[in-house]
């Protein structure tokens, strides 16, 4: 029998800020429902409404026409609602068996007397539904020892034993290859064939438009429109999410590319880089293309001094840089906007300002080394107004930020510091349309400035968009080196699938 879930006029205001406001949101069991929005609309605020994480909101959640009172995560999976969020690290635990964390949450029922665990009734319930999601795992393995995908498909195994109802994916193919996304796709087809309500955050429409059933399109905290995906486009949902159309997404670059800037021969490091090869000459953008673990994050880290080499030189301006660590980078005018963000690009605790200036502390401290605290809150809100960052002020702790605002602040911070060659490794990832199209104006007017940059990336429209020149790594090398305006998305695919 199929259920509906209705949340009605749900407001919900934090410091400074209203992030929702009067929302209205429905689903149904047996449909995959997408929920979109660009970075700040509301959506993964609502949904974390819906699981319970916050309950300071006001408005009502209805199920099949009784109210509920969601104001703990137990009471949402009271309810039958379950929520998948981006970081799977968070809720595993690594050194725990698949078995074990599949069955965390329902553990004092397999208990037998005297509160001995009965491991063996324990994994056989972990392995029942494991194979009613056709996944093929063994239960005995270690969490730590798994994929993210794999993660993923733990934490929605443990939804499923959970008798979930509606089960919330946020941003769940972020992270993950097109194959393992493949399998996610197929899971969640056989969920909804069982009559789970999924509800799919996402910011890559074709996946939106490939998978769901219905559109719900959020903007500024407050509900804009719901269709069925049958029934419109993915320019007019772009144009929903933004209240306007949206112009060409990437700039015209008017560049004069120069000489080399940085130049790498034969970099290999100890997991993954093999024999690498490369140039970047200055008001250059070089992509590097490949599919999720070819190699690009190890190759910018390595680059950056965060990967310990074994062999090769890395050559900035014609002279030889010994790369120890980040420190070494940074100092020779090198610069990184890494794709785990959150972990590694900003300090989320910290306030916008604190961000923008922690690669330059030295240009906001005197003779004594005190901060300059007025100078420092100058260049914060001069470099909030030119990114654009959306902020309540500059003394916002960035973890409040959205996704996209976020990424800003990553990539404020060496603007403020002014390096000479940048590597943005997966820029866009999570990000909006809307914050798309002002990273890439960013990363334009860089090389217009005569910077180098190195632009890595799965996502080959992007490739295709914004870079000059373009490496496809495969499996840790670089097996081809191609001109962007004499190639293709095809041609690249081709090369980053292993073709010869």
């Amino acid at each position: 029998m199929q259920s509906t879930l209705e949340m009605k006029n749900i407001t919900i205001e934090f410091p400074g800020v209203k992030a929702l406001n009067q929302v209205h949101f429905s689903t149904k069991t047996g449909k995959i429902q997408a929920l979109i929005g660009a970075n700040g609309a509301g959506k993964s605020t609502l949904m974390k409404v819906l699981s319970g994480a916050y309950n300071h909101y006001t408005g009502e959640i209805v199920l099949d026409g009784e109210s509920l009172n969601i104001r703990s995560p137990k009471d949402a999976q009271d309810a039958g609602i379950q929520i998948v969020y981006q970081e799977v690290d968070t809720v595993l635990i690594p050194n725990l068996t698949v078995a074990e964390n599949i069955m965390l949450m329902d553990t004092v029922h397999h208990m037998g007397k005297k509160q001995w665990m009965n491991w063996k009734t324990l994994h056989q319930k972990a392995a029942q539904i494991l194979a009613e999601m056709n996944i093929t795992l063994s239960t005995k393995k270690l969490v730590s020892e798994l994929s993210l995908a794999e993660k993923q498909m733990i934490l929605i195994a443990r939804a499923v034993s959970n008798r979930c109802k509606y089960l919330i994916l946020d941003e769940p193919t972020a992270p993950l290859s097109h194959t393992e996304t493949t399998e996610l796709f197929r899971i969640a087809r056989e969920l909804k064939r069982q009559n789970v309500g999924i509800i799919f955050i996402s910011h890559r429409l074709p996946e939106i438009f490939e998978i769901c059933d219905e559109i719900t399109v959020m903007r500024n905290g407050e509900f804009v429109v719901k269709e069925n995906i049958s029934e419109t486009t993915q320019n007019q949902v772009v144009e929903h999410m933004l209240g306007q159309k949206l112009e060409e997404q990437f700039p015209k670059k008017i560049t004069r590319i120069g000489n080399t800037v940085l130049e790498v021969k034969g970099l290999s490091d100890k997991s993954k880089i093999k024999d690498l090869h490369l140039q970047v000459n200055s008001g250059e953008i070089v992509g590097v293309a490949g599919l999720v673990g070819a190699g690009k994050t190890e190759l910018c880290k390595a680059l950056f001094g965060s990967e310990k080499l074994t062999g090769g030189e890395v050559h900035l301006n014609g002279v030889k840089l010994t790369l120890k660590s980040p420190y070494d980078a940074v100092k020779n005018g090198m610069a990184l906007v890494p794709e785990e963000r959150r972990k590694e690009g900003i300090l989320v605790l910290e306030s916008v300002e604190s961000n923008l200036t922690a690669a330059n502390l030295g240009g906001f401290t005197n003779v004594f080394s005190f901060l300059n605290r007025k100078k420092e809150k100058e260049t914060a809100k001069q470099f909030i107004s030119r990114l654009g960052i959306k902020t309540p002020s500059e003394e916002t702790k960035v973890q409040n930020l959205s996704g996209g605002n976020q990424q800003k602040v990553a990539i404020g911070k060496w603007l403020v510091a002014d390096a000479d060659v940048y590597i943005f490794d997966e820029p866009t990832k999570g990000v909006d349309v809307g914050a798309k199209k002002d990273i890439f104006e960013l990363i334009t007017e860089l090389a217009s400035r005569g910077k180098s940059i190195i632009y890595a990336s799965s996502e080959l429209s992007e490739i295709m968009g914004i870079t000059d020149r373009v490496y496809v790594l495969y499996d840790g090398q670089s097996v081809k080196e191609l001109e962007t305006n004499q190639t293709n998305e095809e041609e690249l695919l081709f090369y980053s699938t292993g073709g010869r």
